[in-house]
């Protein structure tokens, strides 16, 4: 009883010739310094730090200056709605990126005129 050898070949050869590659642009993509991944995380970082100092001034002073705010709006709403802003500009910023690699990596493929 037990499994016979050439069942286990058969079931190899299958899984390794499942296994290929991503995109056409797959060879370049690995072989480049930063991954869409990379960049996306990249760029989010950048637009996060952006977001969240655009963001913070305006929250501060409001904070100090009007008195809705100051009464209503303690430290951690402050911190809560800056980071809201630099939180969703990440994921924006990240989710575009990967976005665009990803439509670089279909053009040409499903388009009926080529």
């Amino acid at each position: 009883m037990g499994i016979h050898s050439d069942v286990v070949g058969l079931r190899a050869s299958k899984i390794s010739s499942f296994m290929v590659a991503a995109s056409p642009n797959e060879p370049r993509v690995i072989d480049s310094k930063t991954s869409p991944t990379q960049d996306a995380v990249q760029r989010g970082l950048k637009m996060a730090i952006i977001a969240g100092s655009v963001v913070a001034v305006p929250t501060l002073v409001g904070c100090r200056v009007i008195p809705w705010a100051k009464a209503n709006l303690n430290y951690t709403a402050q911190a809560l709605s800056i980071s809201t802003a630099a939180i969703s500009a990440f994921f924006i910023t990240a989710d575009k990126t990967i976005l665009k690699h990803a439509r670089g990596n279909t053009i040409g493929k499903y388009d009926k005129s080529s």
